[in-house]
Order: C-alpha cells, then sequence, then structure tokens
C-alpha cells in the first residue's frame, strides 16, 4: 500500500476491489481444481443464478484471473479454468477462509451485541 494516502489509485486496493464481490472469490476458488463447464460449476457454487455465474465469469475474465476455452468434439463445450494469475489468488483466499473459520463465530457475536 502506499503511504501517501492515495488509496483511490493503490494497486492494493484493485485486490480489495478484486474480491470484494463474494462470487469472484467464490468462483475462483471452485475452479481450483481444474477447468469446469458452467452448469457443472454452477452445481459446485450452489446458491448463484445463471445470469450471475455468467456476470462473474466475464468479469474474471475481463481481469486475466478466468480463461474460457472452447473444447470440441462430438458437441462443442465451453470451459473456464484459472489463469497463472487466477491460480496465485488461491492462497490469499485460503487464507482469508481460513481467518473466517477462525474468528467468524467472534465477528457474528460483535454483530448480535449490536444489533445486527
Amino acid at each position: 500500500m502506499t503511504s501517501d494516502g492515495h488509496l483511490a489509485d493503490c494497486r492494493a486496493r484493485l485486490a480489495f476491489d478484486l474480491l470484494a464481490n463474494t462470487w469472484n472469490a467464490v468462483v475462483l476458488w471452485a475452479l481450483r481444481d481444474g477447468p469446469s463447464r458452467h452448469v457443472e460449476l454452477r452445481g459446485r457454487v450452489g446458491g448463484i443464478s445463471s445470469k450471475v455465474l455468467t456476470e462473474t465469469l466475464r468479469r474474471l475474465e475481463f481481469n486475466g484471473l478466468v480463461e474460457r476455452r472452447v473444447r470440441a468434439g462430438t458437441a462443442s463445450r465451453v470451459v473456464y479454468g484459472l489463469t497463472p494469475l487466477g491460480r496465485t489468488l488461491l492462497g490469499p483466499i485460503d487464507a482469508f477462509g481460513a481467518w473466517a473459520f477462525e474468528h467468524g463465530d467472534e465477528v457474528m457475536a460483535a454483530q448480535e451485541r449490536h444489533g445486527g
């Protein structure tokens, strides 16, 4: 991060913005074991509409984190997979998940204390 207070232009903010959308991190994590078709990915993620998954995949592709590939065969099918850049986010996502697992109860208790 910059120390001069220009957080709007900070590269760290870019990273935070990428992970601020819940579905971005969830979809990246769901692709960690290899490429997947849209319908398979939607089932793996759960709770996401087809439209929102499509928008998320497009956003991740735009940012260079996911690659869309058309596989030829008896029936052409599109698969989505992580790019090398996308794979670099798996460690931070895992660390954030571990933090949530360890401290989630504390956060929920604080929310309850504040009427949340």
